[in-house]
């Protein structure tokens, strides 16, 4: 069986639609998905980089994409308010739903995902319904304690030492595809496609840099 990671943060919206798209991509493969929390801000801040949410422009395209792609796979999607938003809590609850070093299972995971885009608009960190989600998961441990908080933050950066720059990512046989529309390439890839056994894959990513701009 192969093990798939999983990286998210719920915060993305491409996250949620991988996630709900996840088990319909990988049927017919003998897998196992392990679920990753990480902060996307982590990544961001590591590598200079804006949220697509962050850029004007982007950000409206962002949200017409995700509409039509949650409209054409049947996914539900309600974008929360305000968006973007603090997904720390969150992502320390999904850490906390697991024991130390492990994972959260999928059905935790649907829980918080569904908490920001399956509630008609709703402020993921409202006081009530946070408790409430808290109730409902149990949590193996304390959310806000100090285990947590450094954990998520040790998996974020070595998610980043590990050259992930944003979510969703998969990680399987040591390479990462990022993106929901990865999600084809990774079954090419665990259905042994001949091209994974070229050398095409190290050297596209092998590419040298061209030129750079200067920062404003």
């Amino acid at each position: 069986m192969t093990a798939i990671d999983f990286h998210f943060d719920v915060i993305s919206p491409y996250a949620w639609l991988a996630f709900q798209h996840l088990p319909q991509a990988l049927e017919g493969h003998s897998v196992v998905v392990r679920y990753q929390p990480l902060l996307l801000a982590g990544l961001l801040g590591h590598w200079g980089q804006k949220g697509p949410a962050e850029v004007e422009p982007k950000r409206a395209w962002t949200y017409r994409q995700v509409a039509w792609l949650a409209h054409q796979q049947g996914c539900e999607l309600a974008l929360p308010q305000p968006h973007p938003f603090n997904p720390l809590a969150l992502q320390r609850l999904a850490l906390a739903a697991a024991p130390a070093g492990g994972t959260p299972n999928r059905h935790a995971v649907a829980l918080l995902f569904r908490h920001v885009w399956c509630r008609d608009h709703a402020d993921p960190n409202e006081p009530t319904a946070l408790a409430a989600l808290t109730d409902t998961l149990a949590p193996q441990r304390d959310p806000s304690g100090a285990e947590v908080k450094a954990e998520l933050r040790e998996r974020t950066e070595a998610a980043a030492a590990a050259g992930l720059f944003g979510v969703p990512t998969l990680v399987c046989n040591g390479r990462a595809y990022f993106g929901q529309d990865a999600l084809p390439m990774l079954c090419a890839a665990l259905d042994n496609h001949p091209w994974f056994a070229t050398p095409a894959w190290a050297e596209a990513g092998a590419q040298p840099p061209g030129l750079q701009r200067n920062p404003r």
